[in-house]
């Protein structure tokens, strides 16, 4: 499951930069919001209606795009190696092409 992958990249990223580079407030928000797209698929799988699903995914979508900018501010400021940010940023974007792609199935599905 990418959200999974997505969401232990994430969780390495933030144990490297809390122990080893005293960083922790981009890291907290990034862990946040990586971590959540996972929690909000798996909300979208119990969804009551195909509505609610839509929401939960669009919410995972939107934990995405808001980790992106955290991995993008992270490596502006020199706390991320260039291949921890390409590694992980390749992820988020393939991550994000697929909930789009989903939202789209799901908005022509009748519930």
């Amino acid at each position: 499951m990418k959200s999974r992958e997505f969401a232990a990249k994430v969780v390495y990223l933030h144990k490297q930069l809390t122990a080893r580079r005293k960083e922790s407030v981009m890291s907290e928000e990034l862990l946040r919001s990586g971590a959540g797209v996972g929690a909000e698929l798996s909300k979208a799988a119990s969804a009551l209606s195909n509505n609610d699903r839509i929401a939960k995914v669009y919410n995972a979508l939107q934990g995405c795009a808001e980790a992106k900018y955290w991995l993008e501010l992270l490596n502006d400021t020199e706390y991320i190696t260039e291949f921890e940010f390409n590694d992980t940023l390749k992820s988020c974007d393939e991550l994000g092409k697929l909930l789009i792609g989903q939202i789209k199935i799901l908005r022509t599905t009748n519930p």
